[in-house]
């Protein structure tokens, strides 16, 4: 496939284009993290809806960090797999998504920190316990992918990883 005349084409969507699904997205490190950071996200706002969040303004923040970005990434997400991304070629995505995932790893830093502080051992529902606990860890797990997006976006957008040669060919191609 690779030495056919218009795989090069077939591969980046035109501006006129209809939207395609681009496999190789999901294996790439871009979708395999925005992937992990999708289902982390839902597990972190998932289990803290589970609980009596209403009840602690802490809770209230994570719910809003944790949700706010879950539904950030899905549409991100959704941008790349249908390459969407391709048709506003006016738009640096590289910079936006460095942007994105640095904010992102800021505020789930103080959204895991809020969680953690807030978990109470002595708390008179077990259950609330339990899930608080484990959305705090799941937080930590989601902040990490975060920070190493961020540092895969930087690399992206300051162009580390290829040459120029490469980044040339492919441009006008």
């Amino acid at each position: 496939m690779a030495g056919l005349p218009g795989a090069a084409r077939a591969r980046s969507a035109s501006p006129g284009s209809p939207p395609g699904l681009d496999g190789s997205f999901l294996l790439s490190p871009l979708g395999g993290l925005m992937g992990a950071q999708a289902v982390l996200g839902l597990l972190v706002w998932s289990l803290i809806a589970a609980t009596t969040y209403h009840l602690h303004a802490a809770y209230g923040w994570v719910m809003f960090v944790s949700l706010f970005f879950w539904i950030l990434t899905l549409l991100f997400f959704v941008t790349y797999l249908l390459q969407l991304h391709q048709k506003f070629y006016m738009i640096p995505w590289p910079l936006v998504l460095m942007i994105y995932n640095a904010v992102a790893t800021v505020l789930y830093i103080t959204a895991f920190v809020a969680c953690a502080a807030a978990v109470q051992p002595t708390s008179w529902r077990q259950w609330d316990y339990n899930r608080r606990a484990a959305a705090s860890f799941f937080a930590c797990v989601t902040m990490i992918t975060y920070g190493v997006s961020t540092f895969f976006s930087f690399r992206a957008w300051k162009g580390l990883g290829s040459n120029a040669a490469t980044s040339q060919v492919t441009d006008h191609a």
